[in-house]
């Protein structure tokens, strides 16, 4: 019976040993892991753990030890996690991309005693940190570092885990902290117990019907988001093995050699592969020209739940023969699925790709909730194109007199770790508050309108709600990124970075005699370049209310990115961040 995570790992390592469970690159080869290879590596690991005086810990939250981990998705990082779970031990991973001042109060604030990292580079690059954690007593990493200890130094000790402390670890133990990004001030550490996750997997398979044993998923986006980390163990229970990408600048490549059925995808990231598409389909001549921009219009039009008529599905079956075939193939050729979460996923996108035999499964959670809440199905009948679909199993959610979404379930975090405080603040009667506005549609289907906290009102009295208006004009081709503005203000305005390539291709092409700067800074200041997004802005703009409408506009010359301080690691905008960051062009707007 499932009832800690590594229950599951374990079930497979029984049923299937031989069968693959895990693969990566190594030296430019594919290498796979079998169920029984992951689980027994893990138990060594687990073994050589304890050796370092943690067998004896009291499984409370507060005692319990604290390991971390500081790597890109591979084996080792499943394995690794695998292999704390084992020890009783909190597994609180960390994302490669965070600055040192955010990893030095985690590290402190958890009280991490063992580190495990990827790479010299990322040893190297918060060599500083490390030394200002009192509690950091082992580094550990998985390439080999001069003067750093290595994994296999503990998985070559042959220790096995103990059973007697196996035994110890229930349901209610926590399992992992994982700290919320967090788009202002610290982030908070979410605890999430063995029971917490596992009934999320166990609730959340049932949307999974088109995952076979025996398929492929390839994995890429971050485990130490609970979303990937989540689905990882929906995977290993279906018997579909995971292969890791080698980067984000791989995928390409990594889907076209694993074929994988399925993968989990961010807005952003799927707005990506979208835009690289039309650029490629901008250089098409002639009748493949037309019949690209012809089957694209066709996908616009897309409805799963509206009958469009035979001659609409006649030609849609000639756009996938003739035309969507090929983004399949770009895809790897097998995807049944992309799952899609973090953010909201601009509509037109959810209707091209279904359209292209590509399901888009949209869904919705958070980390407090583990984190899977409402997810669109597969089956066509369950699920809805501009909704975050119907509940999984056994969850429920109220909608609160303001909007708010409240959810209550086995899913819901046992509480922030060390606060108290901010549980209370979130956990009433037994119900998350969310943070998020939403609405039912046809009784069953949930919509997210927007986050509560960034709802803004005008100085006219008028409700904003930011996120409505920023993906609606988002999917224009020229508009890359955009932070809508106006509380406390006399109208609404918006700062916006264009998609230089897209633009660039433009003007080019349809005003050869302008001399563009290569530079974006004086790029943004050609007043052809402003007009042309303002005529984007003015396009959308009647589809909102006055107050809503997006009265003045800036552009920025650099994309917000996570390096750059922007972005949170799962690519939502600091809208606070960006605010202070960009307070005189604001100011200029509204002089």
């Amino acid at each position: 019976m499932i009832q800690r995570l590594f229950d599951i790992v374990a079930g497979r390592a029984a049923e299937e040993p031989g069968a693959t469970m895990l693969a990566a690159k190594e030296n430019g080869q594919w290498v796979t892991y079998s169920c029984a290879q992951v689980y027994s590596t893990a138990r060594k690991l687990a073994g050589g753990l304890l050796s370092l005086g943690i067998a004896n810990q009291e499984l409370e939250p507060l005692k319990q030890e604290k390991v971390s981990i500081i790597s890109p998705n591979n084996p080792q990082w499943m394995i690794t996690d695998i292999a704390v779970q084992l020890t009783g031990a909190v597994l609180t991973p960390i994302y490669p991309t965070i600055s040192p001042t955010e990893l030095a109060f985690i590290l402190n604030e958890a009280g991490v005693r063992i580190l495990f990292l990827a790479n010299a580079e990322l040893y190297e690059r918060f060599k500083e940190t490390y030394a200002m954690v009192p509690t950091l007593q082992h580094i550990f990493s998985f390439d080999k570092i001069e003067g750093v200890a290595n994994w296999n130094d503990l998985i070559d000790k042959n220790l096995d885990a103990d059973e007697a402390v196996i035994s110890r670890i229930l349901p209610d133990t926590l399992a992992t902290i994982i700290y919320t990004s967090g788009t202002t001030g610290n982030p908070k550490g979410v605890m999430l117990s063995h029971y917490n996750i596992v009934s999320n997997v166990q609730d959340s398979m049932p949307a999974f019907t088109f995952a076979e044993k025996g398929g492929k998923a390839l994995s890429f986006l971050p485990l130490n988001h609970i979303f990937e980390r989540m689905v990882t163990y929906i995977y290993l229970q279906a018997g579909v093995a995971i292969w890791y990408a080698e980067s984000m600048d791989t995928i390409g490549a990594n889907l076209k050699e694993v074929k994988p059925i399925v993968f989990t995808m961010v807005p952003r990231l799927l707005e990506k592969v979208y835009e690289r598409i039309i650029s490629t389909a901008l250089e098409l001549k002639g009748i493949k020209r037309a019949l690209f921009f012809w089957a694209l219009e066709l996908g616009k039009r897309f409805d799963n739940a509206t009958p469009m008529g035979w001659w609409y599905d006649t030609q849609l079956k000639l756009a996938n023969k003739l035309v969507f075939s090929k983004w399949r193939e770009a895809l790897g050729g097998n995807v049944k699925a992309i799952v899609s979460g973090s953010a909201a996923c601009q509509v037109r996108l959810i209707k091209i790709f279904t359209a292209a035999n590509v399901v888009i499964m949209e869904g919705y959670g958070l980390t407090e909730t583990s984190p899977v809440v409402t997810v669109n199905r597969y089956e066509s009948e369950n699920r809805r194109i501009g909704t975050v679909g119907p509940l999984i199993q056994n969850e429920q959610v109220q909608i609160a007199e303001d909007g708010e979404i409240l959810v209550k379930g086995a899913n819901v975090m046992m509480g922030y770790y060390n606060k108290p405080e901010a549980t209370a603040d979130a956990i009433k009667d037994g119900w998350f508050h969310t943070g998020d506005i939403g609405t039912w549609e046809e009784g069953r289907f949930l919509k997210i309108t927007d986050r509560k906290k960034e709802i803004f009102k005008t100085s006219g009295g008028k409700y904003v709600a930011p996120q409505v208006i920023e993906n609606k004009m988002k999917e224009s081709v020229f508009i890359e990124q955009m932070m809508v503005i106006g509380d406390g203000r006399k109208f609404v305005s918006a700062l916006v970075v264009p998609n230089f390539a897209q633009i660039r291709k433009y003007m080019a092409d349809n005003q050869p005699q302008l001399t563009l700067p290569a530079s974006n800074i004086e790029f943004v200041k050609v007043p052809q370049v402003l007009s042309h997004i303002q005529a984007q802005i003015d396009k959308y703009n009647p589809l909102f209310s006055h107050p809503e409408q997006v009265k003045k506009i800036t552009l920025l010359p650099d994309e917000w990115t996570v390096d750059s301080g922007e972005l949170t690691p799962s690519l939502k905008i600091k809208r606070k961040v960006i605010m202070q960051k960009y307070s005189v062009a604001i100011e200029k707007m509204y002089e």
